[in-house]
């Protein structure tokens, strides 16, 4: 039998999740229910964009629920004592620079299920979060990219 994925995440982000999936169950279920007793009141089911469009609806929230409830049951969460020694591990907020271009840049690192490299946080299981992992402040990265190596330092290393 393959062995079930653990969801790596922070303790936000599973809040973020038990959160909106309240929401779905209680609120989005019965705004849903409502659209679609409006549309049924409404004659002839065949021709009746409204109820089409709240019957995909539906769908998509029982499909949302059914993803987010699938997250949660494989859910580990970071523990903060996994930060020592300075090391950079799940859950940390990181600065390096990137030596080539005398460029800053700041990433929290999480799990692929919360990963959102615009709002600087990157997945554990992407190459430069890979490639930090273990890390400590003043130690020099190379990651391999198509265009050739990318040499980052690593500036300071922080609980997320």
């Amino acid at each position: 039998m393959a062995e079930v994925k653990k969801n790596l995440m922070t303790y936000e982000h599973l809040k973020e999740l038990e959160t909106e999936l309240e929401d779905l169950k209680v609120n989005r279920r019965r705004e849903i229910a409502d659209k679609i007793k409006e549309a049924r009141e409404q004659g002839d089911l065949s021709e009746n964009a409204e109820y089409d469009a709240a019957k995909d609806e539906q769908r998509d929230i029982e499909a949302r629920i059914e993803q987010i409830e699938g997250i949660l049951k494989n859910a580990e969460i970071a523990d903060d004592e996994d930060f020592k020694g300075g090391k950079i591990n799940f859950g940390c907020r990181v600065t390096i620079l990137d030596v080539e271009f005398n460029d800053t840049l700041e990433y929290k690192i999480v799990g692929s299920t919360e990963a959102n490299i615009l709002k600087g946080l990157i997945s554990n299981e992407s190459p430069l979060g890979v490639a930090l992992l273990g890390h400590k402040k003043n130690d020099v990265i190379e990651i391999e990219s198509p265009e050739g190596f990318i040499k980052y330092k690593v500036l300071k290393v922080e609980k997320g």
